[in-house]
C-alpha cells in the first residue's frame, strides 16, 4: 500500500520508479525525493474512453500524475483521510472525494440507475450527488475526504445498512442500493431539512460513512 497516515488530515506517500500515483490537483504538500507531476488528460488508467464517460456524467475531477522516485504529502481543504485498500474488488465514490488513488487502479464511471440506484433527480436533490458515480477497480489504495471523520459500517445480507445520503461517502463489494423513505426519519435521526429519504444498502460488502451531513 503507497499511503500512510501522517494524521487524520494528512496521508504520505511513497512513489517508485516505474509506478504512478493519480492525485486531485492541488492535494499536494510537499515533497521530497525526484518526483514529477503532471496534468492528467486520459482519465487515469482508464485511458481516454473513461475521461470522456466522466466528463459526460459530470464526474471529471481534474487529476495529476505522480511518478518518480520520493515522497509526497498529499491533503485538501482540512478535510479528513481514510484509506481504503482494495484485493480485487469495486469502489463506488463520487470523483470529489477523491484525494489519491494507486496508478495500478482500473477507473470508470457508473450509472448508479443500473444497480438500482439512487435515481436521477430524487438523488440529486436529496444528497447534492450525481446520476453517476466513480468506479475504482483492481489491487490498491485509495484515499479519500469526507467531513469529521469516516466510520466502516458492515454490510452482510441479513443486516441491510440505512444511510444518511449526505453521509454517504463510499462502499464496496457486492451491494445494491436504493432510496427509501420513511416518514421524519430526517426530522427525528439526522440534522436535514425534513425530508424522509435513506439510503439503503444490501448485499456484502463495506459502506464508508462520515460523521456530517456536509458536503465537500
Amino acid at each position: 500500500m503507497p499511503f500512510q497516515e501522517i494524521n487524520s488530515k494528512m496521508i504520505e506517500a511513497t512513489v517508485q520508479p516505474g509506478t504512478k500515483i493519480f492525485s486531485q490537483r492541488g492535494a499536494m504538500l510537499a515533497y521530497k525525493g525526484d518526483v514529477s507531476f503532471t496534468p492528467n488528460i486520459q482519465g487515469g488508467q482508464g485511458g481516454l474512453m473513461s475521461m470522456i464517460g466522466r466528463r459526460v456524467a459530470g464526474e471529471a475531477t481534474p487529476l495529476m500524475t505522480v511518478e518518480g522516485s520520493g515522497t509526497v504529502l498529499f491533503g485538501h481543504g482540512g478535510h479528513h483521510i481514510q484509506v481504503i485498500g482494495l484485493s480485487g474488488d469495486t469502489l463506488y465514490v463520487e470523483a470529489d472525494r477523491l484525494l489519491a488513488f494507486d496508478g495500478t487502479l482500473q477507473q470508470g464511471t457508473m450509472f448508479m440507475g443500473s444497480q438500482g440506484g439512487v435515481m436521477g433527480m430524487v438523488r440529486g436533490q436529496v444528497s447534492g450527488q450525481g446520476l453517476f458515480t466513480t468506479t475504482l477497480k483492481g489491487h490498491g489504495a485509495v484515499a479519500v475526504m469526507a467531513h469529521g471523520g469516516v466510520i466502516e459500517v458492515p454490510i452482510s445480507p441479513q443486516r441491510p445498512v440505512h444511510v444518511d445520503p449526505q453521509a454517504y461517502v463510499a462502499h464496496h463489494g457486492d451491494v445494491r442500493n436504493k432510496l427509501s423513505t420513511a416518514l421524519g426519519w430526517r426530522d427525528m435521526v439526522g440534522r436535514g431539512s425534513g425530508e424522509a429519504f435513506q439510503l439503503e444498502l444490501s448485499g456484502s460488502g463495506t459502506v464508508y460513512v462520515q460523521a456530517s451531513e456536509e458536503k465537500l
